[in-house]
């Protein structure tokens, strides 16, 4: 953006800012984003970073809200009616939530909500958002109505996992010091695709498909996601230049319908990635080590909270709806165009419930906010489910784990 022309005073940016500088970062205060890319932390504006990066800023934020800021830098999206918004958000998801680094979530419904008190203040002229988690899709389905002048595109549709790219024993790989992906696929598609094209003329449109064929493994879809488009779907015939600005440098570049970047060796399922990360730190420590241990025991834990969450749900919906039934119910997809769950505030209720008595559900667990949400189409009343979550669950085994800053530590 900054290549393109914006300056940092329309750029404000949101990260909980513990990568460049973390113990295991093998190149201390670098970042990199592709295996042979260039440092993409330095310069990089600090306008809400660690405790500050939370739902009320963000909402206030998009708002034009400074009086409901706590924290972080003030700057807010102060946009005008002849304005062009441009959201990126990337995160880890499930069903009808985003992740944040601190809690809570972010409900689908609440977003749109603000997306359209944004519209109604009328202070702007349209609006883009780019969501990359699990299952973004979710987000904006049933929900997200035309005629707010608001084009969204996810990395996923509402059921589905999104995935991460750059991983070790990939095609590219990282450097061998790195054992974690370096990026998303989605993301990835999108942003090296802005790197090299003239977005003055690049539309919207154009670049979606473009993702959308690199994201799908050139629409066979071996691995990889379906990306989405909601909203106001016309507003894609916009140049891509109107939102995020365009390199000078690319400026003499003409158009090709066809994806001039390669397609992946292979991908992971990003909720397999951090599996991907402990797994490598196991396999790379010397043999009887300390290290060795450690990373074993990482390993381990990350292993023990997904079986505890996994069992926890399943046997959740055994006591709920016995044993016949209870796959059918949780599993239950919505037809398109219906968004996750009837009665929103029974979802964020029913979570707490269930954290309460199971312990975190953290970025894994997020898959299963589809089956809380059918519980509460199912109608079942929370104290119900405070009941049997309680007896549901034992206490989790011992052992650190953090995830997203979201774990337990029992």
């Amino acid at each position: 953006m900054k290549k393109g022309g914006l300056k940092d005073e329309n750029i404000i940016v949101f990260m909980y800012d513990d990568i460049a500088n973390h113990e295991e970062n093998p190149r201390p205060g670098i970042i990199i984003n592709h295996p042979r890319g260039e440092d993409v932390y330095a310069g990089v504006p600090k306008d809400y970073v660690g405790e500050d990066v939370n739902v009320g800023n963000f909402f206030a934020v998009l708002l034009g809200n400074k009086s409901a800021l706590t924290g972080g830098s003030g700057k807010v999206v102060d946009s005008g009616p002849n304005d062009h918004i441009f959201v990126f958000y990337s995160d880890h998801g499930g069903p009808g939530v985003l992740g944040m680094p601190t809690n809570p979530y972010v409900y689908a419904n609440d977003l749109v909500d603000v997306l359209k008190k944004k519209h109604a203040s009328g202070t702007y002229k349209s609006l883009v958002f780019y969501l990359e988690a699990c299952e973004s899709g979710s987000i904006f389905e049933g929900l997200l109505p035309e005629g707010l002048n608001i084009y969204a595109t996810t990395a996923s549709n509402a059921e589905e996992s999104s995935w991460g790219t750059y991983c070790p024993g990939e095609t590219p790989s990282p450097p061998l010091e790195y054992d974690t992906c370096l990026g998303d696929l989605y993301s990835v598609a999108w942003m090296e695709d802005s790197d090299v094209k003239n977005l003055r003329t690049e539309t919207l449109k154009q670049q979606y498909h473009l993702v959308k064929r690199r994201t799908s493994n050139d629409n066979t879809y071996q691995y990889g996601s379906h990306v989405m488009q909601y909203g106001d779907v016309k507003l894609n015939e916009d140049n891509v230049v109107l939102y995020i600005g365009s390199n000078p440098a690319n400026d003499n570049s003409t158009f090709i319908d066809d994806n001039t970047l390669p397609t992946f060796s292979k991908a992971v399922n990003q909720r397999d990635a951090d599996l991907v990360y402990f797994w490598n730190k196991f396999r790379k420590s010397p043999e009887g080590s300390s290290k060795k241990l450690d990373a074993q025991k990482q390993l381990l834990g990350v292993m023990s909270h997904r079986l505890h969450i996994d069992n926890s749900m399943e046997l959740v919906g055994k006591l709920l709806f016995g044993s016949q039934r209870s796959l059918e119910v949780l599993k239950t997809v919505r037809p398109a165009g219906q968004p996750l769950v009837d009665n929103w505030n029974c979802l964020k209720g029913m979570v707490r419930t269930f954290e309460m008595n199971c312990g975190s559900i953290s970025q894994y667990g997020m898959k299963h906010m589809r089956s809380i949400a059918n519980i509460c189409n199912a109608e079942i009343k929370q104290e119900v489910m405070a009941e049997v979550s309680a007896q549901a669950c034992v206490r989790i085994p011992s052992g650190p784990y953090n995830s997203l800053h979201r774990g337990y530590s029992a």
